[in-house]
């Protein structure tokens, strides 16, 4: 996994309040009853605010898994950068 897996491992555990026996890697949006509507806004803007990036709108809708979100944070932060 990239390098921006660890940390954003742990955006996702502490935005979804997420116990230690969640399979994080391979969650999938709307895989838990954490990661809802609300659940994946309050999850986007945790990431936003970690790595300081900025999704766009088809972003956040596209973001349907943890490796997807890896995928879209190296992609921003390689631009950034």
């Amino acid at each position: 996994m990239p390098e921006v897996a660890p940390k954003l491992r742990e955006v996702f555990v502490e935005a979804l309040d997420l116990d230690g026996d969640v399979d994080v890697e391979n969650l999938k949006y709307r895989d838990i009853e954490a990661w809802d509507s609300v659940g994946h806004m309050a999850l986007v803007a945790a990431i936003e605010d970690e790595f300081d990036v900025e999704f766009d709108t088809d972003q956040v809708i596209d973001m349907s898994s943890f490796k997807v979100a890896v995928d879209m944070v190296t992609e921003l932060k390689s631009k950034n950068d």
